[in-house]
């Protein structure tokens, strides 16, 4: 094993201890992808989406991790929280102002289970586009021809 020397310890105090594949953990509010179970984004949890999908995935996973993003408003997630005490799940909210995640809620536990679909599936309605009308140009031409 490699000795430390002083710059490593001045290192590892400024920035703090290395971590695996740190782009990943950012993304995912500090845990590692092949560790989620569930992700719901911020807009989701703004809109209370997901809530039964979550519940089943707690009564799966006894052992997981509720992590919230701390930009999303008090009032947004805590009805999560309190579904995460419902199933005595431990949650934490996770405030980091360096990092933009689009994550808003993730169920995690302390080991890899490579799920392959992590994300909340939400359904929408297919929206149509008109290919021969794109961009500015073909939304004044829309416009011209509504009022004609």
């Amino acid at each position: 094993m490699k000795k430390q020397d002083v710059d490593d310890y001045l290192q590892e105090g400024i920035y703090g201890g290395r971590q695996t594949k740190p782009g990943e953990r950012k993304q995912y509010l500090g845990t590692l992808r092949e560790r989620i179970v569930l992700v719901l984004t911020k807009g989701q949890v703004m809109q209370e989406a997901g809530v039964e999908e979550l519940k089943e995935k707690m009564k799966e996973h006894k052992d997981a991790q509720l992590l919230l993003n701390g930009e999303v408003s008090y009032r947004f997630r805590k009805p999560y929280r309190n579904i995460a005490d419902q199933y005595d799940i431990h949650h934490t909210t996770i405030s980091n102002h360096e990092t933009d995640t689009d994550a808003g809620a993730i169920l995690t536990v302390g080991y890899a289970i490579e799920k392959e679909d992590i994300y909340l599936e939400t359904k929408e309605e297919p929206r149509e586009v008109n290919r021969e009308n794109k961009g500015v140009i073909g939304f004044l031409k829309s416009l011209f021809k509504s009022s004609e």
